[in-house]
């Protein structure tokens, strides 16, 4: 009996084994190109920020060994949240099957496979990631990028033309020198602002350096508390999107500011970026806002591998945050959201344990998260000082706050939606203490 059920035994491991061997190997046109349509063919297409193409047989064949290698190691797609917290909707996480046909694929030479398999290409508009734009507004004029020598933030302020109010539903930056161009945001100037008061319209500007009185060191400013961030573009950043009835609002009158953040690279080149915008076909419920919890006074030292800095952002009205986005340089380690809540508790939102600065992604939630009066998210970044950082330009050095890349930047960027009969102060700014007497008055009236 014991030997029957051994021959049972090896004769069903063979049987596995030979129906395995069995099964053919996946082809690109049936099995492959429904994952790339999926996962990859929005960055690796023509005019995007992928190196290659992956729209054909033609195109990706050649690249299969490295397809394999670089979703068997995880590192395409780019993804770096902790799955032990939350759940994001735009989690681009490769399937463990999809990861397994992309390898079978590559391991059985790429074979093509009949074209009659395969699905019907995906349609992309003229290049553009969003909706076909109401409006386009490109730079007035062309910026020639040196080849040598280091670019300090350029802005154009760029009039809008609006007589009216108009509220963003989806906004793209398409630029015009993507391989040197680390990134761009476009903010919004309300009328009466004199922030960049001395740039003229159209031109290329760079504000003057400014000394701190706190601690002595000279720096040209930035934009992030001068005018509001409308859309921005760095690599792995994907375009501004919002769900029906929420959109952000571009005041008439106002002014259309391009932050041009440019890197030299050893060969010269002329950019004119460009940003799309679609609006709203109707007044929006909710008003989307991107703020920031940011640290800017920090001093990391030299040769430090894990250097801690937080951040924190109170709310003081009603809202949701619908997306999160950490923000740091090269020297960037890891990034965290945490929820405090006015009980005392605490809950992590977003881990990215290994920070990438090549890849700048926001994280959508599943559910947004809703805030109100008291509630804090609290960000905790760590910094690699280190001469084991090997993106590090000088571990010697104590690092600040500062622009260029050998700087640092300690940013928890939050899209943030609240009811849009309100103003941002409802939301964000603490309310001033009444004096008692008025209060009591007020109270005593409900």
């Amino acid at each position: 009996m014991l030997m029957k059920m051994r021959s049972l035994l090896v004769f069903a491991g063979f049987s596995a084994l030979a129906l395995q061997a069995a099964q053919p190997a996946p082809t690109f046109y049936k099995e492959v190109l429904p994952v790339l349509q999926k996962n990859c063919q929005n960055c690796h297409r023509p005019g995007e920020a992928a190196p290659m193409s992956l729209l054909s047989y033609e195109e990706a064949r050649p690249w299969a060994s490295a397809i394999r290698q670089a979703v068997m190691t995880k590192r395409m797609p780019p993804w770096s949240a902790d799955p032990a917290y939350g759940h994001f909707t735009n989690d681009r996480s490769l399937a463990a099957k999809d990861i397994q046909t992309l390898a079978d694929w590559a391991d059985a030479k790429a074979p093509a496979g009949n074209p009659k398999d395969a699905p019907a290409p995906l349609h992309f508009i003229d290049g553009w990631n969003i909706a076909k734009p109401d409006m386009v507004v490109e730079m007035p004029k062309p910026y020639d990028i040196p080849a040598q020598g280091t670019i300090e933030y350029t802005y154009y302020v760029v009039p809008s033309g609006f007589t009216e109010d108009k509220w963003v539903t989806a906004a793209e930056i398409r630029p015009g020198a993507r391989a040197l161009i680390h990134h761009v945001i476009v903010f919004v100037r309300e009328p009466g602002s004199k922030w960049l008061g001395e740039a003229k319209p159209g031109e290329p500007y760079v504000p003057p350096l400014v000394r701190d009185e706190k601690t002595g060191r000279e720096h040209r400013g930035e934009g992030l508390r001068q005018g509001e961030f409308l859309v921005g573009y760095a690599p792995g950043l994907r375009p501004l999107v919002l769900e029906p009835g929420q959109a952000k609002l571009v005041k008439a009158g106002s002014d259309l500011v391009f932050q041009m953040h440019y890197t030299a690279k050893g060969t010269a080149a002329r950019d004119q970026t460009k940003v799309g915008f679609v609006f709203a076909k109707e007044p929006p419920q909710q008003r989307v806002m991107t703020v920031g919890a940011i640290n800017n006074e920090f001093v990391i030292p030299p040769g430090v591998s894990d250097y801690p800095v937080q951040s924190k952002l109170t709310f003081y009205g009603d809202a949701r945050i619908i997306s999160y986005m950490p923000h740091m340089h090269v020297r960037g380690k890891s990034f965290r959201f945490e929820l405090l809540t006015p009980g005392g508790s605490r809950e992590t939102l977003l881990n990215v344990p290994h920070y990438d600065f090549n890849w700048q992604h926001s994280y959508t939630p599943a559910e947004p998260l809703k805030v109100g009066t008291g509630t804090t998210i609290e960000c905790s970044a760590t910094f690699d000082n280190s001469p084991n950082n090997k993106y590090n330009p000088d571990p010697t050095k104590e690092v600040r706050w500062g622009d260029q890349t050998w700087d640092e930047m300690m940013i928890g960027f939050m899209d943030v939606a609240f009811d849009a009969r309100k103003s941002p102060q409802d939301i964000f700014a603490k309310p001033k203490a009444k004096p008692a007497g008025v209060e009591s008055a007020s109270v005593g009236q409900h």
